[in-house]
C-alpha cells in the first residue's frame, strides 16, 4: 500500500508533500477553466518542476479561456486493485511565453501522447494542494451497523 491509514480507515487525507509525491510520479491529469459562461475540463499531459504544474498543448479553447480567467483548478489521479487517490490543485495558470520559461517547461519533461504539434506551454502555479488516498472495500450497509 502507497500509504498507511490509521486504524485502517479507508480515507487518508494526504499532506502537501503525500500529494507532491504523487503528482511528480503522474503523467495524466485533467484542468477546469471557468471563463464566464460555463466550466470547461480538459484531458492533459503534464510535468512537475519545483512545485509548479507545466502542461503543453496547441492554440485553443484552454489558452483562449484561461487568457480570460486564470484561475485554474487541476486534478490528477490513480486508481490500482486494492488502492486509489486523488490529488486537486488550485492555482494561476500562465500562458509562457519568454524563452527562459519555456525551457524549464521542457525540461520538466511533459509530453504528448499523440503525434500532434503543441508548442503552447502552461504553467499553474499552486495556491492550495489537497489530496486523498483510499483503500477499496466492501461499503457497510445501514443495517449492518444494527
Amino acid at each position: 500500500m502507497m500509504f498507511e491509514h490509521a486504524d485502517g480507515a479507508p480515507v487518508l487525507h494526504l499532506t502537501e508533500d503525500q500529494s507532491w509525491q504523487l503528482l511528480d510520479k503522474t503523467k495524466h491529469g485533467r484542468i477546469a477553466l471557468y471563463a464566464g459562461v460555463e466550466v470547461d475540463i480538459f484531458p492533459v499531459n503534464f510535468s512537475t518542476t519545483d512545485r509548479v504544474i507545466y502542461v503543453r498543448t496547441a492554440p485553443g479553447s484552454k489558452l483562449a479561456e484561461l487568457t480570460i480567467n486564470p484561475k485554474v483548478a487541476f486534478e490528477a489521479d490513480g486508481i490500482l486493485s486494492d488502492e486509489a487517490w486523488s490529488v486537486i490543485v488550485h492555482g494561476t495558470a500562465k500562458n509562457l511565453e519568454t524563452e527562459a520559461e519555456i525551457a524549464t517547461a521542457r525540461e520538466s519533461g511533459v509530453t504528448p501522447w499523440v503525434p500532434t504539434t503543441k508548442e503552447s506551454w502552461v504553467s499553474i502555479t499552486p495556491t492550495a494542494v489537497t489530496g486523498r488516498h483510499f483503500v477499496f472495500g466492501k461499503q457497510p450497509e445501514l443495517d449492518d451497523e444494527i
